[in-house]
């Protein structure tokens, strides 16, 4: 019997209020860059394949993966601005850092709301995502840190997606068994296969093909 909904963040329930590479331009304005953000963007999505993945260890990661972010942009820069000095990159980063914990740089997808409220009233929900503290300051500021029991943040836990040792301590944490619940998420290693090696259920959720919307007629039947 299903008695939990865990949810992806970004993708899921939240997006980026324009492009990634467009924040990252904005990031370098205030340093006086004149960035391109298609670059940017591009450079991005490199930097976010080229990093390793990582094997889980007990406990929180150190600095609440800060330093894995620091990693992540510095090898944007090194892409798209390579004569910046190292103090230049530093500061990038700090702005960097708490432009995407600002308020009104994510935004809930239009349905988000709606089928929390529905969903709240009949399952215990919660949040497993390759974020970082930061994610909990974000969900506030939106309005849907209410609607969730739990929040397993991959820093915080010590496990990363696609390993499925996250969706295992999310289940221990929860004291849920794996049949118990269904995992909703956009991403096909990390969601789609990682949940399903951990022995959950999966919503492949592929916008905009899909909405959260398509979800209820699944649960119904």
């Amino acid at each position: 019997m299903l008695k939990a909904i865990f949810f992806d963040a970004a993708g899921t329930l939240l997006h980026l209020n324009g492009s990634v590479g467009r924040h990252y331009a904005v990031v370098g304005g205030e340093l006086g860059l004149n960035l391109d953000a298609a670059e940017l963007g591009r450079a991005f999505a490199a930097a976010w394949k080229s990093m390793p993945l990582r094997a889980a260890i007990e406990g929180p990661r150190e600095n609440d993966d800060k330093d894995w972010w620091r990693q992540l942009v510095e090898v944007i820069l090194i892409d798209v601005a390579p004569s910046l000095e190292e103090l230049d990159r530093d500061n990038f980063f700090e702005i960097a850092y708490e432009h995407f914990a600002e308020a009104g740089v994510w935004e809930l997808y239009p349905e988000v709301v709606e089928i929390l409220e529905n969903l709240r009233t009949h399952f215990q929900l919660a949040v497993v995502s390759n974020f970082d503290g930061r994610l909990r300051m974000i969900l506030e500021q939106l309005g849907v840190s209410k609607f969730f029991a739990h929040l397993f943040i991959s820093s915080e836990i010590g496990a990363d997606k696609p390993d499925p040792e996250i969706f295992r301590r999310a289940l221990r944490l929860a004291d849920l068994q794996p049949d118990e619940v269904l995992h909703i998420g956009d991403d096909r290693e990390r969601d789609w296969a990682a949940a399903r090696s951990a022995g959950l259920e999966v919503f492949e959720l592929e916008r905009p093909k899909h909405s959260l919307r398509d979800l209820l007629p699944v649960l119904d039947s």
